[in-house]
């Protein structure tokens, strides 16, 4: 195939993403990530905590993008916004609305299918969407889609980083010529450091270097256990995921763009006009058939119940009143050892809080003691 042959079918393929949905769309051939030192430090230092998934196996194939899916040679990376200007809340808002991994999944297939039937022929092909082991952010910078920022979020000059990535990964036969896009090496984040100075927990260790087990994310939706007691008030509000730190990015205040009307990624009624202490108070008061059918086909179910109601014990601490201690003083009853202590400190917080500003305290405000003191 002739070079303007090779243009003309990364034309067509961008044009049929765009078609599908897509927002932005770049190709690229595989190969080591330019990042796999960095990535390779990162875990040595032990930032990634308790996501073991990332390191053994997981970081070798995450090492060189053409080992997950034998035969491929290119990725079609593709750039799905998900609103960066609806209002903040409890609950991040990538996660608010129906599971992005099964929508943009089939969404992805749908450019495979396109691809054979353009080309005639079956392609081997795999799309991968947040759950491989690939550098996905690595492997967009390949493809032109944006710069690392230094929140560590990949940051597109038009649209933000506001986006989910997806990617299908293709074998190109030898007699195809597929064009590919150069990658995008400007820094564009100049001297701004926002998104550092605003995260609540201070969770950069410098530009470019998230220490996972201090971030917002990581201990409301990976860590399976107890949450520091540090960083428990620096939580706030939060009972999944966190924005802060895209929130405060210039790029994203100027150009994140809201969600058009019908997205699968509209909040779901539960978060709508609903705020952190509501919300804590309702997880706190669900049974397990009561949280299958609220996060049915939502990526929040990543998240047992026991770490939901963990979170929600702490964010009533946190911006509780008087109105919510029979929340936390209901999961005494808990299964969770783990629910019961956070919900115990949290008593305890209020209790202090309320001794601090002469509130008088109630035999009601007392905590129980937790079972493992």
């Amino acid at each position: 195939m002739s070079d303007g042959g090779a243009a003309d079918l990364a034309r067509r393929i961008k044009a049929q993403a765009f078609g599908l949905g897509f927002d932005l769309v770049g190709i690229t051939t595989l190969g080591p990530p330019a990042t796999r030192a960095r990535f390779d430090a990162w875990l040595e230092a032990g930032y990634a905590g308790e996501m073991g998934y990332l390191a053994g196996d997981g970081a070798e194939l995450r090492r060189d993008s053409r080992r997950p899916h034998a035969g491929a040679t290119h990725a079609i990376v593709l750039a799905t916004q998900y609103g960066g200007h609806e209002p903040s809340g409890p609950v991040a808002r990538y996660a608010r609305g129906d599971d992005y991994h099964d929508f943009l999944r089939e969404r992805t297939r749908a450019l495979h299918h396109w691809l054979e039937s353009a080309l005639g022929r079956s392609i081997n092909a795999r799309p991968y969407v947040d759950s491989g082991p690939v550098l996905e952010r690595d492997l967009a910078q390949r493809a032109g889609l944006g710069w690392f920022g230094k929140n560590t979020m990949l940051i597109n000059p038009t649209i933000g980083s506001f986006f989910f990535l997806s990617s299908l990964f293709v074998e190109v036969d030898a007699d195809v010529v597929l064009a590919v896009d150069d990658p995008f090496e400007a820094d564009r984040c100049g001297s701004c450091t926002r998104c550092l100075d605003a995260c609540p927990t201070q969770a950069f260790v410098g530009p470019r270097v998230l220490d996972a087990t201090k971030c917002i994310s990581y201990l409301t939706i990976e860590l399976r256990g107890a949450i520091d007691e540090a960083l428990r008030e620096p939580m706030g509000g939060m009972i999944y995921g966190c924005d802060v730190c895209q929130e405060v990015c210039p790029w994203n205040v100027k150009f994140a763009q809201e969600l058009p009307a019908g997205s699968p990624f509209a909040a779901r009624a539960i978060f709508v006009d609903k705020d952190a202490r509501t919300l804590a108070r309702e997880i706190l008061a669900m049974d397990q058939a009561e949280y299958a059918a609220a996060f049915k086909g939502s990526a929040m179910k990543r998240a047992k119940l026991w770490m939901l109601q963990r979170n929600a014990c702490v964010v009533l601490g946190n911006v509780g009143t008087a109105d919510d201690l029979a929340a936390l003083q209901s999961t005494q009853l808990q299964e969770q050892e783990v629910v019961r202590e956070h919900a115990a400190r949290a008593l305890a917080s209020a209790a202090a809080t309320r001794a601090a500003t002469s509130v008088p305290l109630t035999p009601d405000d007392v905590p129980a003691r937790p079972t493992n003191a």
